[in-house]
């Protein structure tokens, strides 16, 4: 993976392995009987190398956790792993949802940085954005009306923190 410029799956296969290794294709099937278990011990050397055991994840050590997966994740170009549509009508949504956003909270934090504002309108994003919502409803479970109530919860937080003037680490 760390040959990879992205964090894309596809790339990962048995023959760009044995090329890799300058190995038969043949001796990597050998040691992986299926593509899923070829994957699932790249992942387990990534969270090694990483430092990471999900095994230990509790909320006083969840940041420290997260920044390792982000520190990791900053070897692969992890935008273009993010699955967002092409279709110029959702691009341009898109850009309008972020400039309104960004415009939203340079006028409530009109001194903070550009960084900071741009922080905070990105964070926003990340939450008024379809992949949240997905994943709360088709991965945690959620109702569909408890996700939304949910994602508003978090990002009044975020607007408190505008409010109170305590800008995020920029």
């Amino acid at each position: 993976m760390h040959a990879f410029d992205s964090w894309n799956w596809r790339n990962l296969t048995f023959r760009s392995v044995a090329e890799r290794a300058g190995v038969g294709e043949r001796t990597v099937y050998r040691h992986f009987p299926a593509e899923r278990h070829l994957h699932d011990a790249v992942m387990q050397r990534l969270e090694s190398e990483a430092g990471i055991s999900y095994e230990d994840v509790d909320l006083d050590n969840l940041g420290e956790v997260t920044a390792r997966v982000f520190a990791s994740l900053q070897r692969f170009a992890v935008r273009e792993s993010v699955d967002t549509p092409r279709d110029p009508t959702f691009v341009g949504v898109d850009a309008r949802r972020r400039e309104a956003l960004l415009r939203a909270v340079t006028a409530r934090a009109p001194r903070w940085s550009a960084a900071e504002q741009r922080i905070t309108a990105g964070l926003l994003d990340v939450l008024w954005n379809l992949p949240s919502y997905e994943r709360l409803v088709g991965v945690w479970g959620v109702d569909g009306v408890a996700a939304t109530e949910a994602v508003n919860w978090l990002m009044t937080k975020v607007i408190d923190a505008v409010e109170v003037d305590n800008p995020p680490p920029a």
